[in-house]
């Protein structure tokens, strides 16, 4: 009976939790198709320590970590080949993405991964500096510099974020 009872618990999970966490890894990814397959391996990851992960204060947060993670570490695997790919590659229109939000993702492609990574985990997720540095393992400090220079970086490109640039000192 427990294995069905964590069975459907790890369902209920996956069902509340994956368009959001897709659209947050898909953020600090940037392209979607490389999101929904690192977000399907994290989630295989959860389920097969699901015993662990439940217990754990956020679940999406852990699931939305190793994502992360399995994107980097694919990035770094395939870098030569992705940029050959998206060199003539046009950009993934999902039906329902709007253009700002596409523009936004252009815009975070453009920047460090760790910038990216700490700019949508406060901005698109709402977390706070002390979580996001709790979920990255970085100091708060770090987390801190990472947003005042993804904001700067991403002034140029996203007009939202050029008024904002004079506040993201407040975070250094």
């Amino acid at each position: 009976m427990g294995t069905a009872r964590s069975e459907a618990d790890f369902e209920a999970f996956y069902a509340a939790s994956n368009r959001r966490l897709l659209g947050h890894v898909y953020a600090m990814v940037g392209d979607l198709a490389e999101a929904e397959d690192a977000l399907q391996e994290a989630y295989a990851r959860a389920w097969q320590r699901w015993g662990r992960v439940a217990a754990y204060e956020d679940p999406e947060a852990w699931v939305r970590t190793v994502a992360f993670r399995i994107a980097v570490s694919s990035w770094r695997r395939t870098a030569n080949r992705l940029r050959a790919h998206r060199r003539g590659a046009r950009p993934d229109v999902q039906p329902g993405t709007s253009p700002d939000h596409l523009a936004l993702v252009a815009a975070l492609r453009a920047i460090p991964a760790d910038q990216r990574q700490a700019i949508v985990l406060h901005h698109l997720v709402g977390r706070t500096v002390d979580e996001i540095a709790l979920e990255t393992g970085a100091p708060t400090g770090t987390v801190k510099s990472r947003l005042a220079r993804g904001r700067r970086a991403l002034a140029g490109h996203v007009s939202e974020y050029a008024d904002e640039n004079e506040e993201a000192e407040n975070y250094v």
